[in-house]
């Protein structure tokens, strides 16, 4: 039985893996968290996710309740995730990141923190997109130059951050596979007399709007045809499963920063 630290556990990810971490016979929730601000602090946090009475009360003090778990779940914001790490740093305990959004120096925090912990960071824990993350690489490298790429992301009109965790990875993993052969500017939206596209353009694009979860669209535009390779998410349970996978695989692990490639090679 994986006992659980879920942060953040009264937003839209927190409520779907206390849930999920309830059902699940591996699992159990073991203490829960929210910013000191949350009307639900001290509330019991099945009941606030709808679940029923799990005598777990929501806290705003990871350090009261770390103690009791094997592995730290987060999907907060960016300020509260570096606070959770050094909290796991403290207490020599395994965390997983869902966090997006984070700065060059907050992830510096993660890294070094890594030495001292097993880290899991992924800006997507779908395993679906993070199958997408392994083949989007060879397909841009295989079509070489000949053909625009274009990405675009469509989220929820509540997500701050723009784009996506997971259209940066995209863009990363494009990156990667082409090398040093080519050099490609990045291009966040257009708007006016823009000219006729450079073929050294990236287009990425982010669409906030309604309750959308999360769809993730690469485009391959050739002269004759197109390749799209789009995943969407259909629910959170998609995240939070991987999520709790993510757990199962780190809990035994040594200090290291891993990602989602991991777990999938570990199945």
């Amino acid at each position: 039985m994986i006992k659980l630290i879920i942060t953040g556990c009264c937003g839209r990810m927190g409520k779907r893996l206390v849930c999920l971490a309830s059902e699940l016979k591996n699992f159990s929730v073991a203490g829960a968290t929210e910013r000191k601000t949350h009307p639900d602090i001290g509330k019991d946090a099945g009941s606030v996710c709808g679940i029923g009475k799990l005598d777990i009360s929501i806290t705003d003090d990871i350090s009261n309740i770390i103690g009791k778990g094997d592995v730290i779940v987060d999907f907060t914001t960016p300020l509260s995730t570096i606070n959770n790490v050094n909290q796991a740093k403290a207490a020599h305990k395994p965390i997983v990141i869902g966090t997006t959004g984070l700065t060059d120096e907050e992830m510096r925090i993660v890294k070094t923190a890594s030495s001292s912990i097993p880290i899991l960071l992924s800006p997507n824990m779908s395993i679906g997109v993070n199958m997408v993350f392994n083949i989007i690489g060879s397909v841009a490298r295989d079509l070489g130059g000949d053909y625009d790429i274009e990405i675009i992301e469509a989220h929820h009109n509540q997500k701050k951050d723009a784009p996506s965790g997971t259209a940066k990875r995209l863009v990363g993993e494009i990156l990667q596979a082409k090398g040093k052969s080519k050099k490609y500017r990045l291009v966040y939206g257009r708007e006016g007399s823009i000219g006729k596209r450079p073929k050294d353009e990236i287009g990425i694009h982010a669409v906030r709007a309604g309750d959308i979860i999360g769809d993730h669209t690469v485009i391959f535009a050739g002269q004759n045809e197109r390749i799209e390779i789009t995943h969407r998410a259909h629910s959170r349970d998609a995240f939070a499963m991987g999520a709790l996978r993510a757990c199962r695989y780190i809990i035994d692990k040594s200090p290291k920063l891993y990602n989602m490639q991991d777990v999938l090679g570990g199945i």
